[in-house]
């Protein structure tokens, strides 16, 4: 099973709408989307800082259908900078790094 971290931004599209209909449920929206490409929403909540918001969903997807979500979400214009973050196991990493790394030699060695 897949985990993934959503982050994005609102455009200035975006504030019209919620100024529009200041009461809406985004996270209504994103489990549509999360459902829609085989995901299942764990969590959704609007932040301040850097990004505008965050979703975790996870389940039986590829990367692919995550990237599809944002090709669809930002070419609607109300959100820019949506950046997935894949959840990953370190120690599985660190296994094949340590054999690849028996046969690399660094530049100049």
């Amino acid at each position: 099973m897949s985990k993934y971290v959503v982050m994005g931004k609102y455009t200035p599209k975006a504030f019209q709408g919620f100024i529009q209909n200041p009461n809406q449920d985004r996270s209504t929206a994103v489990k549509a989307l999360s459902e829609a490409t085989g995901g299942k929403l764990e969590s959704f909540a609007i932040t301040r800082g850097k990004y505008d918001f965050y979703a975790v969903v996870s389940g039986d997807m590829p990367f692919e259908n995550v990237a599809a979500v944002k090709l669809a979400v930002e070419a609607s214009g109300a959100v820019s900078d949506m950046t997935i973050l894949e959840e990953m196991d370190m120690n599985k990493a660190a296994e094949v790094a340590a054999k690849a790394a028996g046969g690399y030699k660094a530049p100049g060695q």
